[in-house]
């Protein structure tokens, strides 16, 4: 582990998603041993006034939290827009991971984005987007870790191991189908990549394929549906367009509201612990 203090970022906007997120930060702090830190963006056109109110409220909520569980939380507020900010100041100051809450993709955001990819893309932290509380505060033992052809599958490989190794995590790999062999060629390279580093990291881990001619969104929704999932890894589109974005926004906005880990390319998943790839 890195000597330098660890700690999650929780986005704050004094609404029950901001709880929700929280209580993910509290479950994952208690395994990791993390700092927790509240956000809250103001907006750059908000009188000078708003920056002492949202900071009273949020350190009433910081101390709140910190009374009831021991973790030591602390308030942030800064102005900006919502859609960098976040982002910015995980990565600035070099975060172990993001958890935001999000009602999914409603009305106009089918059409233009969610709100959560908007700001979630460009991020070189991870960010866990979650739907509701976390179902108990058990270990995540579940994952599903879904695998296509892209080269950068292999940065979320990352959070996997690091899950399985906090939480003792099983990894349930879903392999794409696709007909053309070249595509398959690099699906199955990323497959053995993974079982590689996850066998030498002791990590236990399953295969399963999804059948041909199956969409790849609605298949991992349903598996993890059938193994009870705790969590889902995906990697994100390098920039958000309305088709490229469609598998990402169909898995966060996931019916059964199971918590989903997105990895952006080139994604920097600073200081969570020492992975042993070899």
């Amino acid at each position: 582990m890195d000597k330098q203090k660890r700690f999650l970022v929780v986005t704050w906007d004094f609404t029950p998603l901001s709880e929700m997120a929280l209580q993910h930060a509290v479950k994952i702090s208690k395994m990791v041993d993390t700092e927790i830190r509240l956000l809250h963006i103001i907006g750059k056109k908000e009188p000078p006034e708003k920056d002492a109110e949202a900071t009273s409220r949020l350190q009433a909520v910081a101390e709140k939290n910190m009374k009831e569980t021991g973790i030591n939380t602390v308030c942030v507020v800064i102005r900006g827009r919502i859609f960098t900010e976040i982002s910015q100041y995980a990565s600035d100051n070099k975060a172990n991971m993001v958890i935001m809450g999000t009602h999914g993709i409603k009305g106009s955001q089918k059409l233009f984005g969610s709100w959560a990819m908007r700001v979630i893309l460009g991020s070189k932290v991870p960010f866990l987007v979650v739907q509701d509380p976390p179902k108990d505060m058990e270990k995540y033992q579940n994952i599903v870790f879904p695998v296509d052809f892209r080269l950068e599958n292999r940065e979320k490989l990352k959070m996997a191991i690091f899950m399985g190794k906090y939480f003792e995590s099983k990894v349930h790999i879903l392999k794409a189908a696709v007909t053309d062999k070249f595509l398959l060629k690099k699906i199955n390279t990323n497959l053995n990549f993974a079982i590689k580093y996850l066998l030498q990291n002791n990590i236990a881990y399953e295969i399963h394929d999804v059948e041909k001619g199956k969409h790849i969104g609605k298949e991992t929704i349903e598996f993890a549906r059938k193994i009870n999932a705790d969590l889902i890894i995906i990697l994100t589109s390098r920039q958000f367009n309305v088709v490229a974005g469609a598998f990402e926004q169909y898995i966060i906005a996931n019916s059964l509201k199971i918590p989903v880990m997105c990895i952006n390319p080139k994604a920097m998943f600073v200081r969570v612990g020492s992975f042993q790839y070899g």
